[in-house]
């Protein structure tokens, strides 16, 4: 017989949150039609969401440090280009 190790869980701990009843609904009738726990569809939602932030943060602070280092090109350069979009012959997109 083989050692077999216990499956450990991982530690959890329960969040409420007060939802509008269309949104309930709306992840009742996900998790019926997937066949998934309302929990399990619910920490999948924010699972995501937090990634979604964490990215935002992420990209922030790397615009930030853009900015710092001078590495931003001009509104007018950007309108010029913009502008061109609508024409037959585009500019290149600035860099």
């Amino acid at each position: 017989m083989k050692n077999v190790m216990p499956v450990q869980k991982a530690e959890t701990r329960v969040l409420t949150a007060h939802v509008p009843v269309p949104l309930a609904e709306k992840v009742d009738q996900l998790a019926n039609r997937t066949e998934r726990s309302r929990g399990w569809i619910m920490k999948q939602a924010l699972l995501a969401w937090v990634a979604q932030e964490e990215e935002r943060d992420r990209l922030t602070l790397e615009a930030l440090a853009d900015v710092d280092a001078n590495r931003v090109i001009d509104h007018q350069t950007i309108q010029t280009w913009a502008d061109s979009l609508d024409t037959d012959e585009p500019l290149p997109a600035p860099y």
